[in-house]
């Protein structure tokens, strides 16, 4: 990455586009996603019905792997709803000791100033993404638009849904946007809606993922695009 190309994401960007979990906060920092993983396993197990899960996906410590299993095997029906809501519970929990990411604040207030968007488009449930950016005193900056999970759950990402909403809310053409997200589903995601991606990676691990899902712009911090429109 050079910093010619940062810099023709970051100031062709007129409406912004986040994942909260990543890019804005660390939402599960004070309250594990392992943990709250095992809560949803823990309901299956009280209805009987744990052989619903692979051993994988059951040691998977991954919420929404172990709802999206539960969708394909029992799709739409109330256990899903069930499940939705006790992960929608649990995340608000987290929403509470969530870790701000280093520059996300700053970030979005300055693009906010400057006249650009911001909308998120996450695959957490979207009223826990405003109680997050309410406790920040960001909420003012998004007003309305916050795209997150409903109970139709193939409509995650790596489906563009969410971005798809918030670009036709917003009336924006895809190539105006940008994306800024942490994990290969959002660089997919971003690929289908056309919109340009901005990956941010707090470790090697995470950057070498966002590469080989094919993210040619990469950051290890925020504080660079804040740098760009603060110069």
């Amino acid at each position: 990455m050079t910093s010619d190309e940062l810099g023709r994401l970051v100031r062709g960007a007129r409406c912004v586009l986040w994942d909260l979990d990543g890019p804005v906060c660390r939402l599960f920092a004070g309250h594990p996603a392992e943990k709250v993983a095992a809560v949803l396993v823990g309901v299956l197990e009280q209805h009987g019905l744990p052989g619903l899960l692979t051993e994988r996906e059951r040691a998977s410590g991954d919420p929404h792997a172990v709802l999206r299993a539960v969708d394909r095997a029992r799709p739409g029906g109330g256990l899903v709803a069930e499940l939705e809501e006790r992960l929608t519970e649990e995340e608000l929990r987290a929403a509470a000791s969530a870790m701000p990411t280093a520059w996300a604040d700053p970030l979005i207030r300055t693009w906010t100033a400057l006249g650009v968007r911001p909308a998120v488009a996450t695959n957490n449930a979207p009223r826990v993404a405003r109680a997050y950016l309410a406790g920040r005193g960001l909420l003012d900056c998004f007003g309305p638009h916050v795209y997150g999970r409903t109970r139709q759950l193939r409509q995650l990402k790596p489906d563009p849904h969410t971005l798809l909403r918030a670009l036709d809310d917003l009336a924006a053409a895809p190539g105006t946007a940008l994306f800024i997200g942490d994990a290969p589903t959002d660089c997919e995601a971003a690929r289908r809606a056309g919109v340009p991606f901005l990956g941010y990676a707090r470790d090697a691990g995470r950057e070498a993922a966002l590469r080989q899902a094919g993210a040619g712009v990469v950051v290890g911090s925020l504080e660079e695009p804040l740098n760009l429109l603060r110069g």
